[in-house]
């Protein structure tokens, strides 16, 4: 039997896939989000919600497993939330989303690979939330400037 702690982690099982594990878990979320639009408060209680438990549950399961285990994806879920949050629902904002955010948070520039120092669920979870940060500024640009 699974504990709460490791079904949150992994995003619901996605996490025990062999490979791809994060990239399986942020193409999830864009399906849900598009099969699932909500309004602005909504996604920031969501966001709240994800990032809280994030951190509880990578902080847990890092005990059981090693630190920033490839099992613990719920922090691709929401580095991804951030990167299309509180902006237009739309195909090309989700998709470009997806592909800046996976940028980020593979190679890790701009000091993101140091957000991943910090202590416990804390570090599972900056280094993709800041990944999230880069992307939504990016996407943003991009709408604003109607190239999106």
């Amino acid at each position: 039997m699974r504990s709460l702690a490791s079904v949150i982690a992994t995003a619901g099982g996605i996490g025990f896939l062999r490979k791809g594990g994060g990239t399986a878990a942020a193409v999830a979320f864009c399906i849900a989000w598009w099969l699932l639009p909500m309004g602005y408060a909504w996604q920031a209680v969501l966001l709240i919600v994800l990032l809280a438990a994030g951190v509880w549950s990578a902080s847990k399961m890092e005990t059981v497993w090693e630190h920033d285990s490839s099992r613990i994806v719920i922090d691709e879920v929401a580095g991804m939330m951030i990167s299309v949050a509180f902006l237009p629902h739309t195909p090309g904002v989700i998709v470009t989303g997806l592909i800046l955010f996976r940028f980020f948070d593979i190679l890790k520039p701009l000091g993101i690979g140091r957000a991943e120092l910090l202590p416990r669920g804390w570090g599972v979870m900056g280094d993709d939330v800041l990944a999230g940060v880069y992307s939504q500024i990016l996407v943003r640009v991009l709408v604003m400037t109607q190239l999106l």
